[in-house]
């Protein structure tokens, strides 16, 4: 009787040592459906990837949500709707954007940027972007008139910023008394540029200039030499941009490959 229950127990402990691990890798069993614990990883990497962290509090959450979809999931397929011809049109969808979603992936992976596509991105920058910076200021009007009775005013003995918030039709710059702030003059149109570049520090153009936006009194502040962020303060966003121009170009070249009828 003794050895009898001494086999049953050691029986039950070996069955038990198989089944733990079984049961270790789900996360519950709903209606005797065991629900793996896979589901739950796969989620929570979904929300590393945006940035959030997994608190033990959402593991939780995310534990509730996986049995839930696993209890809907059960009722929708004890109705039939897997069958449905809309269910199979948008699985179709779903896996196609997955499927494309893991190329871009792999791409990128397989293409990373480089340190030295990031430095020779960012001396085009330098380039393009060095020089002088002018703070300038402007008052901007609708008529050439108007302008001229504005440059009048300040020879007078006016104010600049004074005139600018009352008369000019610019909101950014009219309300700080014209202020433009510091800038490339390549970032203005034109004729504002051809105009500022020729003013001495402290002066105002003489005649009204005309863009597209209308007439322009124009004042230049100050010049320097262009204050640029150094390369480890941009580099995160250079490579970003770099990798989106990879994957556009990647892109671009499967489509000039595909024979399209």
């Amino acid at each position: 009787m003794k050895k009898q229950l001494l086999s049953g127990l050691v029986a039950a402990a070996l069955l038990g040592t198989v089944a733990m691990p079984v049961f270790a890798q789900n996360i519950a069993i709903v209606n005797g459906k065991p629900v793996p614990k896979e589901r739950a990883e796969v989620l929570k990497q979904q929300v590393e990837r945006s940035g959030r962290p997994v608190t033990p509090e959402m593991e939780g959450q995310i534990k509730e949500e996986v049995i839930a979809r696993e209890i809907f999931m059960q009722e929708a397929q004890k109705r039939g709707l897997e069958a449905s011809q809309d269910y199979k049109a948008q699985m179709e969808l779903a896996r196609q954007t997955i499927l494309i979603r893991e190329l871009f992936a792999d791409y990128q992976k397989k293409n990373p940027v480089t340190d030295a596509e990031i430095q020779a991105e960012y001396d085009k920058f330098v380039a393009a972007n060095g020089g002088k910076e002018y703070k300038a200021s402007h008052i901007l009007v609708d008529s050439e008139d108007e302008a001229k009775a504005i440059i009048a005013s300040i020879k007078k003995g006016a104010k600049f910023e004074d005139l600018a918030k009352k008369k000019s039709k610019d909101p950014g710059s009219g309300a700080k008394g014209g202020d433009l702030d510091w800038a490339n003059p390549s970032s203005y149109v034109s004729e504002f540029t051809e105009a500022l570049i020729q003013l001495d520090k402290g002066k105002m153009t003489q005649t009204p200039v005309k863009s597209q936006f209308g007439w322009h009194v124009i004042r230049l502040d100050d010049v320097r030499q262009a204050q640029l962020p150094k390369l480890d303060e941009v580099k995160p966003q250079v490579a970003q941009q770099l990798q989106q121009q990879k994957l556009a170009k990647f892109q671009e070249d499967l489509r000039a490959k595909a024979k399209v009828e």
